[in-house]
Parts: structure tokens; C-alpha cells; sequence
């Protein structure tokens, strides 16, 4: 059962933190799965903040460029999905939470969306 997980510790979960609310320690649990599931789509083999990392890199590459904008925020959720792609082409690895071309997907949308925001403003991605 989810919420009776082992404890390193012995006994259960609750037997160790019984004064929450019953169902919190199963909603951590979905939370820590999640968490393992997304990182292994992100980082598998390498570095556990990898995604991050390698975004961040990115984004030093270019100071003057409008982070925070709506732009520059949509370029940042493309620039996440762009080095995910990357990142499981280069390891090879099946995803478990979203793989290559769901990613390309999101991808393409943010990229339209960046375009949409061009065009809605007519004017250069520095002044949105």
C-alpha cells in the first residue's frame, strides 16, 4: 500500500509521523514517484539538477536577451523541452513521463506562441 511504505527506520510511515492527516504521507509518496519519473526523463545518467544546468547555460549565452518577458518566459519552457529532446536522443533512454516527439510537440507550440506574441506587438522580442 502506498501510504505503508518501509522506513529505512523500521515499521511504516505512520508509525513514525502519525499526527498529519492520513491521506498526506500517500500524496508525498505520489509526489516523490512523480518527482523520480520526470528526473529520469531529464537527467537519466547524469547530473540530478541536469535540466536545469544546461538551460541555465544556455541562458548566460545571452544577458541581454528579455528572460523576463512573456517571451523570454516561453523561451525558457521551449529551451526545458529542447534540452529534454536532447537529452534522451544523446542517452538513448526510453522516457517515462514524456518522450521525443511530445516534446518536439511542445516545442513547436511554444515556438508559435513566441511567434504570436511577435505579431500581436509588432514590435522586436526585446520590447515584449
Amino acid at each position: 500500500m502506498l501510504g505503508r511504505a518501509p522506513n529505512p527506520g523500521g515499521g511504516d510511515l505512520h508509525t513514525h509521523y502519525p499526527h498529519g492527516h492520513p491521506d498526506f504521507i500517500p500524496e508525498m509518496l505520489k509526489l516523490i514517484k512523480l518527482h523520480s519519473d520526470k528526473n529520469h526523463d531529464y537527467a537519466m545518467g547524469g547530473p540530478p539538477l541536469g535540466n536545469f544546468e544546461r538551460v541555465s547555460k544556455i541562458m548566460q549565452l545571452y544577458p541581454e536577451f528579455p528572460w523576463a518577458s512573456p517571451a523570454g518566459a516561453a523561451t525558457v519552457y521551449m529551451l526545458k523541452q529542447f534540452d529534454a529532446f536532447m537529452w534522451q536522443t544523446r542517452t538513448g533512454f526510453t522516457a517515462k513521463v514524456e518522450g521525443a516527439i511530445p516534446r518536439l510537440n511542445d516545442i513547436t507550440v511554444y515556438s508559435q506562441l513566441i511567434a504570436i506574441m511577435l505579431q500581436e506587438t509588432n514590435r522586436p522580442i526585446v520590447d515584449i
